[in-house]
Order: structure tokens, then sequence, then C-alpha cells
């Protein structure tokens, strides 16, 4: 069973320009600075990305005696839920910027400033000595691509089915390696789930995964499970788990193969980048096993 997680994308990956100081972090690289090895992570700092680890993050920041300068989203708001937001806003008083990106880093030695640029194409400059890089979760997928495993082009894990099987015969996925990045109880319970499949594959089950292919199309960044059979078990806890890069609010999702429609329905609230939503998987059953992939939309 691989189970590899996810780790957040830094810098390099992300190809923000500029000097290469020291004082540039991720979440994690913080995390374990602060609370494992106790190294001093500067005094004024930046946080780019607003969803549920860039407050973490703020927390992590202020144990280690940090000031924090501000938040910075390219979202037009923050993607965490609403009381966490507001909590950790009143109570160390930090701004968020909304609608800008990280334009360039500068420094000699230690970071020194961070440069925004705005939507409007505004650009400003933020004096801080640290900048945390937070969320942009990709899967560690090192190994899978290592035993030459396929992978989906949605979340770049393995591709997998209902039951975690991937398509090396033997292979299971879990975790945020297949969906990342969700919270440790969600990945724990991946784990407990997949035993069942698992011990029937030991006790001599034929190796049979879905091979249907399940894929998003924009603003949808991907979907999980995203290998199906139609006749074939449904996906734990009988639903599919999907993200999207933008805000949308009460979307209509169609589910569809081949101009045919296998579902349509609206979301009951406004689903947010960073966080998970779902789509029921009632409709499996509908989807032809012979013919091309299924395709969710947002209308």
């Amino acid at each position: 069973v691989l189970a590899t997680g996810a780790r957040e994308r830094p810098r390099s990956a992300r190809l923000v320009p500029g000097t290469r100081p020291a004082g540039v972090l991720t979440t994690g690289q913080l995390q374990q600075a602060v609370h494992l090895h106790r190294q001093n992570v500067g005094r004024r700092a930046v946080i780019v990305g607003a969803e549920r680890v860039s407050y973490s993050a703020v927390d992590t920041l202020r144990r280690a005696g940090a000031e924090v300068a501000a938040m910075v989203t390219d979202q037009p708001r923050h993607q965490t839920h609403p009381a966490r937001h507001l909590g950790t806003r009143l109570r160390y008083g930090f701004p968020l910027v909304t609608d800008a990106t990280v334009a360039e880093l500068t420094g000699r030695g230690r970071l020194e400033s961070v440069r925004l640029r705005h939507r409007d194409g505004r650009t400003a400059a933020v004096a801080c000595d640290t900048v945390v890089f937070t969320g942009d979760w990709i899967p560690d997928h090192e190994l899978a691509r290592s035993a030459g495993i396929a992978l989906d082009p949605g979340t770049r894990g393995p591709a997998a089915d209902a039951e975690f099987r991937t398509g090396e015969p033997g292979v299971f996925a879990v975790g945020n390696l297949l969906h990342p990045v969700e919270t440790a109880d969600i990945a724990a319970l991946d784990g407990r789930l997949a035993a069942g499949p698992v011990l029937r594959h030991l006790a001599g089950r034929p190796w049979t995964p879905g091979a249907l292919p399940v894929r998003v199309e924009a603003p949808l960044l991907w979907v999980s499970p995203n290998r199906i059979a139609p006749d074939g078990p449904r996906p734990p806890r009988g639903r599919f788990t999907l993200r999207t890069t933008r805000f949308l609010t009460r979307p209509v999702l169609t589910v569809g193969q081949d101009g045919r429609t296998l579902h349509r329905g609206r979301l009951p609230r406004t689903v947010a980048p960073g966080r998970p939503f779902h789509l029921p998987a009632d409709w499996i059953a509908g989807a032809d096993a012979h013919g091309g992939p299924v395709r969710i939309t947002v209308d």
C-alpha cells in the first residue's frame, strides 16, 4: 500500500523570480524548524496562501516570536472556515491581501522584501525577512512513478479506483497521495477503508481494477477516485471528492459520457479553492464500461 502523502510546492516550483536569500520556507519547513529544531525563523514574515495550512503557519510563526506582516492570496478572499479566519485575524491583527501574487523576492544573504503584484497591475514591496509558501499541494509520487504506475493528470497521484487499486497488480494507494490534501483524519480513514480490498486481494481475488477514467474540466482541478467500473463498487462513503481552482457559487455539476448526461445537480453551497466538496456516486451504473472517459463539468 502506497501512503507517501503530499507536499507543498516550494518557491522554485512556483517560478517566483528574484534573488535566492535565506528565509524562504514552506509550512512544513517552518514547522520542522520551530517545533523540531528550535531554530530562529526571523522576525517579520509574509505568508503566501490563505487556506487552512496558511493559518497554521500563522500560529507557528507567532509561537516562534515572529510578526506576520501580511497574508497574500491570488483569490478574492480567504479559503478557510470563516470562524478560523476571523479568530486568527482578531488575535494577531495582520492584513489579508487578496487578488495578489508574489512578483519577486529581494535580498542578499537574508530576505529583505517581497514584491506583490495586484490583479490591476499595481505592485508594492512588503519588508520582511521571512516568506512562507503554503498550500499548492502535490502528491509525493516519486515512488509510484519509479514503479511505472500510471498517474492521474488531475491529482498527479496514482490513478486509482473506488477500492484504492492502481493499475499495477497488488499495489494500492491511499491518503493524500490520491487527494492532495485532506486533513489527517480523512487520510487515516482511507487506510481503514482500504483494509477490506487488501484482504480480499491477499485471499486470491482477481485483480480487476476499474479502468474507465473520470476526468474534470476547468475550473475543476481534480476528482478522486478517478477510475470506475460501472458494475463495480461505489467510492468510499458513496461519493466522489473534488477540488476547484476558484470560488463557485452553488454550481451545477454535470456528469457526461459520449454526449450522454449521467447526472446533473446543483450543489447547495459555495465551494472554495483548497477545500473539498463532493458529488454523489449514484450515477455510476449508467456509465458505459466500453465508452469514452466520464467527464465532470460546471455550468
